[in-house]
């Protein structure tokens, strides 16, 4: 990607609906050129973001591949990258012993090793340029065990911890991380991950533009981690109280099949 604007650039994945599409468009909003990145077409974000003057590339591939990630980092053609915005993850509901494995392995590769693999390739460069922010997107689901969403409470606690372990590796650069960690957000996150017949996936949610704005400005003023809404928050603070076992049986009557 070349530069012939002189604006920063922002690498934002999973841009082609909710979460990372706003956080497309507020980095559009502020300045910022980008390359995005998703596994579905992503003509609607293009639009958009260049509606709001910047220049945009695209890169439709499947980030859970070693190819997606290559592709994603060719794109660059070596330009410096002002922002990750790594976003891209996936969930899978129901219970883990009735699922396929092969989608199981494809949740685990979206969202945590595809984006590891990215975020590694372009740290670097940042960490060599003593420049950049990074804002990975987490989930106050990795602070509970997630019953019938085993797998994907998992990858998003994996996520969390990783993010404030790089964060810290990181404390003597100009490298910030940032872990965005939203609740139940309006986006088809549950209709993907076959939730749509659960307590969770009929309730009422937060818009992702809200959660977007929180997390964008939280990696812009370099905190470490921000949870996205106020009864979130009080879910998170109250999750670090809770023994486990509770927080499992809590999260069985928000997931189970068939009780909406």
């Amino acid at each position: 990607m070349n530069d012939t604007s002189g604006r920063p650039l922002a690498v934002v994945t999973g841009a082609s609906s909710g979460i990372g599409r706003e956080l497309a468009l507020e980095c559009a909003r502020h300045g910022y050129d980008l390359l995005i990145a998703a596994d579905r077409p992503l003509a609607e974000t293009v639009a958009a973001c260049q509606a709001e003057g910047a220049q945009v590339q695209a890169i439709e591939a499947d980030l859970a591949t070693p190819g997606g990630v290559d592709a994603l980092h060719a794109a660059l053609a070596a330009r410096p990258v002002d922002a990750l915005l790594a976003n891209a993850g996936h969930g899978l509901g129901h219970a883990f012993l009735d699922q396929d494995f092969n989608a199981v392995r494809h949740v685990i590769d979206t969202n945590i090793t595809g984006t590891l693999d990215l975020i590694q390739r372009v740290g670097r460069a940042m960490r060599d340029r003593n420049a950049g922010k990074i804002l990975i997107t987490g989930s106050i689901a990795g602070l509970m065990p997630g019953t019938f969403q085993a797998v994907y409470n998992g990858t998003k606690a994996f996520i969390d911890s990783f993010a404030y372990a790089l964060r810290n590796e990181l404390k003597d650069t100009n490298v910030s991380v940032t872990v965005l960690m939203p609740g139940p957000t309006d986006t088809e996150f549950f209709e993907r991950a076959e939730l749509t017949d659960t307590k969770v996936g009929t309730q009422r949610k937060q818009p992702p533009e809200e959660v977007a704005k929180t997390g964008y400005e939280a990696m812009e003023d370099g905190e470490s981690a921000v949870v996205a809404g106020w009864k979130n928050k009080l879910q998170a603070v109250l999750a670090n109280v809770t023994p486990a076992e509770v927080l499992a049986e809590q999260h069985r009557r928000m997931a189970e099949p068939g009780k909406a």
